[in-house]
């Protein structure tokens, strides 16, 4: 494993985070170690299979609602436009020693999109309130734009399927474990494909957790 060194470039344009970031929104088959800057994020919280939970499909769409219509403000207003950036989620269990692929009706999620600095909360509200009157911020209430800190962290590509990530996880953890590192924090997924336009084997997510030295 080698360091992610540093994640920023700073010649990229201010309101793309994937080029002012790009180690944090690429990665390569091995696992590496990079400390994650804060970054301010749209957020939802929720619980219970992703799959089958009403709650998991209303939190992702208002957080794209929502963050299209902060990008529209923007470029309206004459700021330099950007993508939108890729839904991320940190996943968890109150008992830790629960969580796997196989039972997830008790797993808690934080769903989340990372928005450039120009974004204010006051852009936010604006977008909330044309998101809802169309009907596409099912999950208003529950969201809030907020800064995660998540530090000094491991991560790897995941290739194939989210069933099939236990494998890719267990090589993350043992590769932290194998420079002393201890986990903390919550499990990251960061998701680069569209699963209802891309084939399962096509796939690509980012696993990333966050470590402290032992």
């Amino acid at each position: 494993m080698r360091s992610g060194g540093d994640v920023r470039d700073a010649d990229a344009p201010s309101n793309d985070l994937r080029r002012e970031y790009p180690a944090l929104y690429r990665s390569g088959d091995v696992p590496v170690r990079l400390t994650v800057p804060p970054l301010r994020l749209l957020m939802v919280d929720g619980a219970g299979d992703p799959n089958t939970a009403p709650g998991y499909a209303d939190a992702v769409g208002t957080l794209y609602a929502v963050s299209y219509g902060v990008r529209g403000t923007v470029k309206e207003s004459g700021g330099l436009p950007w993508t939108v950036m890729p839904l991320e989620g940190l996943w968890w269990a109150d008992d830790m020693a629960t969580f796997s692929t196989d039972d997830r009706r008790g797993w808690l999620w934080t769903m989340m999109i990372a928005q450039p600095d120009v974004v204010t909360a006051e852009m936010v509200a604006s977008a909330v309130t044309a998101a809802r009157a169309k009907g596409r911020a099912p999950s208003a209430e529950l969201l809030r734009l907020a800064v995660h800190d998540e530090g000094d962290a491991v991560q790897v590509m995941h290739h194939g399927p989210y069933t099939d990530e236990a494998s890719t996880i267990a090589a993350l953890h043992r590769a932290a474990a194998d420079l002393g590192l201890a986990l903390r924090g919550k499990h990251h997924e960061i998701y680069l494909n569209d699963p209802r336009r891309v084939a399962p084997a096509a796939m690509r997510t980012i696993l990333r957790q966050p470590v402290a030295e032992r």
